[in-house]
Parts: C-alpha cells; sequence; structure tokens
C-alpha cells in the first residue's frame, strides 16, 4: 500500500540528509524542497515588511505543487518539509515580526486553510527536534554562506513556533526524533533505529516514542 511521509523541522536539522537516507533504506520516492528561486527573494531582503507577503505566496505556492505530486505519486515516498510548516511556522514568524500586514496575513491564511482542506494529508509526520545548539553546530558543519548570519534568537522563534505546531497537529500521526541525540549521518544504528519507529507508526502502533535507554544504547554502540 502506497505510503507517504513528511520531514519537518528547523533550519539545519538534517531534513533533506534523513528524507536522502530514508529513501535509500526504504526504496522510497524522495521529494525535496523546491529549488527554484523564489523571484521574491531580493526584494524581500532588501524590504521584507513590503514584499514579505509575496514572498510566502510564492513559497506556498511551490509547496502546494509539491503536495498535489505526491498524492497523484503511484509508490511510497518521503517528503523534504510540508505545506504545513510554511504557514504554521514561517509565515507566521514574519507576521509576528510585523513583516507581514495584519491584513495581508489573515488573507494567506484563509488562502492557506481553503486549499489544505482540500489536499490529503501524509500518513506520517517525522518531526526532527532539536536545541538551538544542535541547529548551530549543522549549520556551521554545513556552510552554507548564506546561513551564516542566522541568529540564535532566529533560530529559537522557529523552535519555539515549531513546538506549537507540532503539539496541536492532528492531520495525520507524528513521529518526534530527539535530534540532539541522534546523529543518523554518521551513525547507521541510529537510522535504522528510526526507520524501525517509522515502521511501527505506519503499521499503526499507537505509543511510539524513543526510550532514553535505547537512545543511549545505539550511542553506547558507536563510541
Amino acid at each position: 500500500m502506497k505510503k507517504w511521509i513528511a520531514v519537518a523541522g528547523n533550519i539545519g536539522v538534517g531534513k533533506s540528509s534523513l528524507v536522502d537516507l530514508l529513501a535509500k533504506n526504504l526504496m522510497w520516492k524522495p521529494f525535496f524542497e523546491p529549488q527554484e528561486e523564489n523571484p521574491y527573494l531580493a526584494d524581500f531582503y532588501r524590504d521584507m515588511s513590503t514584499w514579505g507577503f509575496h514572498s510566502q505566496i510564492f513559497f506556498l505556492t511551490r509547496r502546494l505543487h509539491i503536495h498535489r505530486e505526491l498524492v497523484d505519486h503511484p509508490t511510497c515516498a518521503i517528503q523534504d518539509r510540508s505545506v504545513y510548516e510554511d504557514a504554521e511556522i514561517f509565515a507566521h514568524n514574519l507576521y509576528l515580526q510585523h513583516c507581514i500586514s495584519e491584513r495581508d496575513y489573515r488573507s494567506y491564511r484563509d488562502l492557506y486553510q481553503v486549499l489544505t482542506e482540500f489536499l490529503p494529508p501524509p500518513d506520517l509526520v517525522v518531526y526532527l527536534r532539536a536545541s538551538v545548539d544542535t541547529l548551530r553546530h549543522r549549520i556551521a558543519h554545513r556552510g552554507r554562506d548564506y546561513e551564516r548570519d542566522i541568529q540564535p534568537d532566529y533560530l529559537n522563534r522557529l523552535n519555539d513556533l515549531y513546538e506549537t505546531w507540532i503539539a496541536s497537529f492532528s492531520l495525520c500521526p507524528v513521529l518526534i526524533v530527539p535530534a540532539d541525540d541522534l546523529d543518523y549521518v554518521a551513525h547507521n544504528s541510529h537510522l535504522e533505529l528510526i526507520v524501525m519507529k517509522i515502521q511501527d507508526k505506519l503499521a499503526g502502533k499507537e505509543e511510539v516514542i524513543f526510550e532514553p535507554a535505547e537512545v543511549a544504547l545505539v550511542n553506547g554502540w558507536d563510541h
């Protein structure tokens, strides 16, 4: 039976890496974030208040397009960041920072809610939870120039929004991965533990969590 997983989490937490590794392990089709350049981005960075709404509408449109592709895709698939995160995390953050006006934000939310009502959700959201220290370490390690100036306060605000969103998300089951303690890129045993938990969750098991003892065990195997 066809299954579809969305991997969610803050900047630098390791979503793309996990999507790539899971796709190879499970032999599923990966869907990464859109590579098409946002034509509003340069204007947005010059004047966020003027162009924040336009930029988010572009991102929402592209994410909805990928969501539709995933619904129509004939085989099992894994998605790098969901449409829900665009609205609930990044657009919401711009609104809180007064980079999108109240009127524009309400219009954006209305559009998002109407469109997503017509689209089925994933079978599972895998949420990678990590502290700001872990995020900063991984961002520095991957060495992307445009991420050098990301401030800890910004990552912390996004983390807070992620936690609020995931606590109330009910469209499909959620698996929370303790990304501070599991380095699935460096250690195959960590990846295998995550795969096992995903399979348990997709099989319909109600209570699937990462017990501290089993996380400590796989960490012990790698030291």
